[in-house]
């Protein structure tokens, strides 16, 4: 990116027009959903098993609420991940990361960017096909059985989970390893205080 079309944007320390990056936080409330649908589902399918646990502890609950829980924060997650994804290549689009570093995983800056970048859209597609198959295990094939999930369901769920975990270390490398978008990594780097700029 040249010169000056950065001093146009006026980008700040962390390399971004904005003081706090967006992409990060949106990461997390995908996750949170995401963690929390199927976290939901399994206790409504285990329910049986579990209910002794709930009564023991004075709580009442009923399987179809665990799974309306599980239902709208997949429904959620699936819309937040659009917006997650926009921000993390918006932001990927103002990143100079440095040439000479290497990670963890042995990788240089761009590639780790070009994976997290590949791996974030593959994430989308997996998040809004659980959504899609979560919906039609609702409303259509399990519409009037007890237990509205099916196992392969949690168990892919599952699978997305651990894609989620390596997809997130490629991105934890970006920022601790190669300092992208990282406004105290930067402000070090420049030799300025970060206190400083925070008044």
């Amino acid at each position: 990116m040249n010169s000056e079309l950065l001093e146009q944007l006026n980008l700040g320390a962390n390399g971004l027009p904005y003081s706090i990056p967006i992409h990060p936080n949106l990461v997390h409330l995908t996750l949170g959903l995401f963690i929390i649908a199927i976290f939901f589902d399994a206790v409504g399918v285990f329910l049986p098993v579990n209910k002794f646990i709930f009564k023991y502890l004075s709580i009442s609950v009923e399987r179809e609420n665990l799974f309306d829980v599980g239902w709208y924060n997949m429904l959620a997650s699936a819309g937040i991940t659009l917006f997650t994804v926009t921000a993390g290549f918006y932001e990927m689009m103002l990143a100079e990361a440095p040439t000479d570093v290497k990670s963890a995983w042995g990788l240089p800056a761009m590639e780790t960017m070009l994976w997290h970048g590949v791996g974030g859209v593959i994430l989308l597609i997996l998040i809004i096909g659980m959504t899609a198959w979560r919906g039609f295990q609702r409303f259509v094939w399990r519409k009037s059985e007890d237990r509205q999930v099916q196992w392969s369901y949690l168990f892919a769920g599952a699978a997305v989970m651990f894609l989620m975990f390596l997809h997130g270390t490629l991105g934890a490398q970006l920022a601790a390893e190669f300092g992208v978008h990282n406004t105290a990594d930067n402000l070090l780097r420049l030799g300025q205080d970060f206190n400083v700029m925070l008044k």
